[in-house]
């Protein structure tokens, strides 16, 4: 019998940061080692929740006549991925949700955000964790933008973040998104 308990993880975060983003054209990894291109740049801490995949094609079933069900056609496929930012501060995070030529300026000189009803930026991401026994599993998104953007709440008692989820479009390859994963010596 095998040992399948070996095979149950958690997934925690990357060190550096789990989710990191690039402009469309940026060199993609292909393998869960692999360093990112430069053009990426991480976007900090991720709340408590994670990261959520909500991959899930619907379907209508073909009924003959007399009732049987007699083919299954996939009607459509939806993949999109949640997680909230909580690093409000951070530029890139910004200019995520708002979009890159709605947030301008920095930290120290001052930040200005445009909030206005502009089509967002299509986007690659690429999301780091390190599962049991240091396996890395890589999540890359090669074509992706935000579809939506939760309540931002203003509380003395909790961070403020950024309920973000975002659509993945197919690639060239009609895939929606990538899943590597290796075990490191």
């Amino acid at each position: 019998m095998a040992n399948t308990v070996a095979n149950v993880s958690a997934g925690k975060p990357a060190i550096a940061g789990a989710i990191s983003r690039a402009p469309i054209g940026s060199t993609l990894p292909t393998d869960a080692t692999t360093a990112l291109d430069a053009a990426f740049a991480a976007l900090g801490y991720v709340s408590e929740d994670g990261v959520t995949n909500n991959n899930t094609p619907e379907s209508e079933d073909i009924k003959a006549w007399g009732g049987d069900t007699v083919l299954n056609i996939v009607t459509s496929k939806e993949d999109t991925f949640t997680f909230t930012l909580i690093e409000i501060m951070n530029l890139e995070v910004l200019k995520m949700v708002y979009g890159n030529a709605n947030v301008t300026g920095t930290l120290a000189a001052g930040i200005t955000i445009k909030a206005n009803a502009k089509d967002l930026d299509y986007q690659e991401l690429v999301i780091d964790m390190i599962l049991q026994g240091g396996v890395l599993k890589r999540i890359v998104l090669p074509n992706c933008k935000v579809s939506e953007v939760g309540e931002v709440v203003y509380k003395d008692d909790e961070a403020i973040g950024y309920e973000t989820t975002v659509s993945c479009l197919p690639d060239a390859q009609g895939n929606t998104h990538y899943e590597y994963i290796v075990k490191t010596a």
